[in-house]
Parts: C-alpha cells; sequence; structure tokens
C-alpha cells in the first residue's frame, strides 16, 4: 500500500493535482487556502486585495512591530473596502474553485486553521472524503482525523468579523482526539505538544500543538503522528517510543509529498 500525505498546501494547486500520483490514495491535512503568502507578498487573498506594498508592511509589522500596530494597520486595511467580508468570501470561493479538482481520488482531507470548513460541503466531489474526527481504514490500518487548530485558553471565539480562522476550544478538540479510540496512524493538522515539533525556526517563535495528541501518541504508539501548520519546524521528525512523529508540510514550497508505505 502507498499513501501520499500533504499539509499547508496554501493555494498551490498545481502542485497538488501531482502530489497523488503514484498512490493508492492521498491524505490532505489542511491549510488549503493562501490568505498572507510571505513569500510572494502579491499572492495570497491579502495580495489581491491590497497589494503588494501592503503585505509587505503587515510581514514587517509581523516581525518587528508591537500586536497594536499591526492591529490598527489591518483595521485599516478592512476599512478601505466597502463590503471586505463579501471581499473575503468571494477569494476564498475563487480559490477552493482551483484547489478542490486538484485533489485525486481517492482523498482524505481534514482542514487546517487557515481554511473555511463550512464551505467545503459546496467544492467536494467523487472520490473526496472529509474526515474531520473521523476515524477511516485505509490499507487494513485505522486512521485517526483531527482538523483545525486550538482556540487560547480565555479567548471567546468571535461570532461575526471579516475572516476567521478554523479554531476549537481545548476541550472539543481534546474530546474529538479523545472519540477516535485506537488508531495505527494519528492524522491532524497541528503536531503534538512537543518544542521539537512546534517551534518554527525562522518566525523565531513556539506554534500550536496538542497535549492530547502527544499523550495518544505516548499511550497507543500508532505507527506515525501525521501533520502540519509549522511552517520551518525545528525538527520534521521525531521518535516517541515506537511512533514516527512526522511533520508532511510546508506543501506549498517543497510540492513534495511525505509516502507511507505499507
Amino acid at each position: 500500500m502507498r499513501v501520499h500525505v500533504v499539509s499547508d498546501v496554501h493555494g498551490n494547486h498545481e502542485a497538488l493535482a501531482r502530489a497523488g500520483e503514484g498512490a493508492d490514495a492521498l491524505i490532505v491535512l489542511g491549510d488549503l487556502l493562501d490568505f498572507i503568502d510571505y513569500h510572494d507578498h502579491g499572492g495570497g487573498i491579502f495580495g489581491r486585495l491590497f497589494g503588494v506594498e501592503n503585505v509587505s508592511t503587515f510581514a514587517r509589522l509581523r516581525r518587528e512591530g508591537t500586536a497594536a500596530e499591526m492591529n490598527a494597520f489591518v483595521k485599516s486595511l478592512w476599512a478601505s473596502l466597502d463590503d471586505p467580508a463579501a471581499a473575503v468570501d468571494e477569494a476564498v470561493r475563487e480559490q477552493y474553485a482551483r484547489i478542490f479538482p486538484a485533489m485525486t481520488a481517492p482523498t482524505y482531507a481534514i482542514p487546517g486553521n487557515v481554511d473555511a470548513p463550512a464551505l467545503w460541503s459546496e467544492f467536494t466531489g467523487d472520490g473526496l472524503h472529509l474526515v474531520d474526527g473521523r476515524v477511516v481504514e485505509i490499507g487494513g490500518l485505522r486512521f485517526g482525523f483531527v482538523g483545525g487548530s486550538l482556540l487560547p485558553d480565555g479567548v471567546v471565539p468571535k461570532r461575526s468579523g471579516v475572516w476567521r480562522p478554523h479554531l476549537v476550544s481545548r476541550e472539543e478538540f481534546d474530546s474529538r482526539v479523545a472519540a477516535l479510540g485506537e488508531v495505527d496512524v494519528m492524522c491532524s493538522h497541528i503536531p503534538p505538544a512537543l518544542p521539537e515539533l512546534t517551534y518554527d525556526v525562522v518566525s523565531r517563535r513556539l506554534e500550536t500543538g496538542s497535549r492530547a495528541l502527544l499523550d495518544l501518541v505516548r499511550s497507543q504508539q500508532p505507527r506515525w503522528a501525521l501533520f502540519g501548520h509549522v511552517h520551518q519546524p525545528l525538527s520534521r521528525r521525531l521518535r516517541v517510543g515506537l511512533t514516527e512523529c512526522r511533520n508532511v508540510g510546508h506543501f506549498q514550497r517543497t510540492a513534495t509529498p511525505y509516502v507511507l508505505r505499507w
């Protein structure tokens, strides 16, 4: 059996269309959308709406500015649009219209934090399986899937706004992990909460990881724990007991799927 796994596609539909070549199945672990492209400031939804110069300013403020400065700048960008929510919705749908047809059958997909899963059912076709929160048997192995990222503790999710990332409470995320039961392969968007897997060496900060995923790995010792989210991790792979923990992104830049064989 041969399965290809990718994460953090971020709009690279050309590479995604090739990702399943030679595989019995393709697994996509989220972040299909390219919202802010830090490599190409003219790309992504922000680049489309606000142009290269404004995205460059945003990237600089994210690196060097304060949170207040960055938030004020973003607020001014949204205020420059007549109907920012409609503009974002149109841009999201444009990207999904290119990305979803690029997923070759059979594909098993979950959303990341840079996704709008409420829209996914509009773009699915034959052979594309939306498996968030489910266990699926592939080639005789039980694959467990949990998408999205964690809402920071104490933060109340917004019910309105121009754009909301796909974040769930820690309690909800942990309960979805626990509900999977026994799995041979754990597939998630975010990694288990280990600093080697969550620290990004370019942004120089710890990204989100899940303690519940780490507890599952330690207690069950699945063959693989597969994830993305962290674009430049301190370590792309780490053994935790018998489990191979593997970051399969950043597919937008690598354009190379991770290959499982058994």
